[in-house]
């Protein structure tokens, strides 16, 4: 005989779209019982008849069914799309749960909207947690990387069940932790997704030198990412580049990258990360020229005018003997690497930033550490980045580590070598050139701001602080002999 412990689910999943399904596998897979519901009956009906035999599932046709299936406390995650469609299920959901409840939401939801909501619920005694989950489809079934918010005691509940489905880093370690309470998770993973960009953009400016500047052939291009992956450069996104380099399309034979066109797609989180950078004042400026880079990519209208009627500008071939071609292809492997460190940085910047305004207790270190399995990031150098947070070295900024700045610095003349020659060549490269342009005004004693602080107050009278003494000050610019005053102490 069933007992009724036996009939009912330790965790549900809402949505069966290809993340929620891969989720709910995922959970059956290693021992827990699942309860399914789509809003869609006929979903859940083809769901189980695929994928019914791979473990425990109880499926429910209305949300009220749903919940009445899963254990006290009753844990449901959220695979459904952002915004209202979130807020809908979330209703409903909290219609029939009770005080103590979890509601997980593991959609790329922005930041604010998960205080929201987790307000909302507590309210009701209903536990909120928002949860980045990173790894795409195949992480969400064979282990993502999970980056879950909310209150210490949701954790406890939930820690056992996420670490079950968890990638593992090659140590072991589970690749998912708590955060921080309210919109914590799903900012970090709001980031994490801005750095995908500037990673993703850098990969491809890298691609575009070989192959407009070196004239290199896609495959050939391939097999240059296959041995950077050997190097410090180890990566997940580095690693598929050289597997979507070497592809060749079945209907043409030709390179698959020469027949997918040249717009790239954006969901939202690129830009709320440079969004909420600005509000934060911290600058990301890798991440948003990466966004800029795709939304310049759409402007087809643009493009199209600029191929009718071109600008006159110089020719992106290189013309290099084989020896100085591979000897340019390690200057940009390195460049690469220097401006991959400086996205990392600023997005570790963004993080800490937030984690001061919105009261969050962020562990660096072990973000980085669960960063590196399961999730688009993952990178060899991510054992590094943890490294130089847990003993206190990139407290001020991951540049400032001992081991990023010599990375820096070995790689500073190849950097520059490398975008100098794009720009003489015309190939843009934005993200490793404002990446530069960061470690440059870095580097700077002086910035000429000073001079647009002067420039401020003459036309708004803004007022400018003093090198040699402390306070605001104001040049009464429209008054004869323009004498300085002194604003506030």
């Amino acid at each position: 005989m069933t007992s009724q412990n036996e009939q009912e689910a330790n965790v549900g999943v809402v949505g069966l779209a290809a993340m929620g399904a891969s989720l709910a596998r995922n959970l059956a897979h290693h021992g827990n019982r699942v309860a399914v519901y789509n809003r869609t009956y006929k979903r859940t009906e083809a769901f189980m008849q695929e994928y019914g035999s791979e473990g425990v599932f109880i499926p429910s046709q209305t949300v009220k069914e749903f919940v009445e299936s899963l254990s006290v406390p009753r844990t449901a995650i959220i695979m459904v799309k952002a915004g209202e469609p979130t807020d809908q299920v979330i209703k409903e959901l909290a219609e029939y749960m009770e005080q103590g409840d979890i509601i997980v939401d593991g959609g790329n939801a922005y930041f604010e909207d998960t205080i929201r909501r987790e307000k909302e619920m507590a309210k009701l005694g209903i536990h909120f947690v928002g949860m980045g989950v990173s790894g795409g489809e195949e992480g969400a079934l064979n282990g993502p990387s999970m980056m879950p918010g909310g209150s210490d005691w949701s954790w406890n509940t939930l820690k056992p069940i996420l670490e079950s489905i968890a990638a593992k880093a090659p140590d072991g370690e589970p690749c998912v932790a708590h955060i921080g309470p309210n919109g914590a998770g799903h900012f970090v993973k709001m980031v994490h997704n801005g750095i995908e960009y500037a990673d993703m953009q850098l990969i491809a400016e890298s691609y575009d030198l070989m192959r407009r500047g070196l004239g290199m052939a896609p495959e050939q291009i391939g097999d240059v990412f296959a041995q950077w992956n050997e190097t410090e450069l180890d990566s997940y996104l580095v690693e598929i580049t050289a597997e979507v380099l070497r592809k060749r399309d079945e209907k043409t034979g030709k390179p698959l990258v020469d027949v997918i066109v040249d717009h790239a797609g954006m969901k939202g989180t690129g830009t709320w990360t440079v969004q909420t950078a600005l509000s934060l004042g911290v600058p990301v400026t890798g991440i948003a020229e990466a966004v800029f880079a795709r939304g310049l990519s759409d402007q087809t209208q643009l493009r199209e005018q600029a191929q009718k009627d071109p600008f006159n500008g110089p020719d992106a071939s290189l013309a290099l003997d084989d020896e100085a071609k591979q000897a340019f292809i390690e200057l940009i492997r390195q460049a690469l690497y220097a401006s991959k460190i400086v996205a990392y940085a600023q997005g570790f910047n963004e993080i800490a930033e937030a984690g001061k305004v919105y009261g969050w207790d962020i562990d660096m270190a072990q973000l980085a550490r669960i960063w590196r399995a399961g999730c688009i990031i993952r990178a060899k150098f991510l054992n590094r980045i943890s490294d130089a947070f847990e003993s206190g070295a990139a407290d001020v900024s991951l540049l400032f580590a001992p081991y990023f700045k010599q990375a820096l610095e070995n790689c500073e003349a190849a950097w520059r070598k490398v975008i100098a020659t794009a720009v003489e060549h015309g190939i843009p490269t934005p993200v490793f050139s404002s990446s530069l342009a960061y470690f440059d005004g870095l580097r700077a004693k002086r910035l000429p701001a000073a001079l647009i602080q002067g420039q401020r107050d003459l036309f708004g009278a803004h007022t400018y602080q003093r090198v040699d003494e402390p306070g605001a000050f104001h040049t009464l610019w429209a008054e004869p002999g323009q004498k300085e005053i002194q604003v506030s102490h």
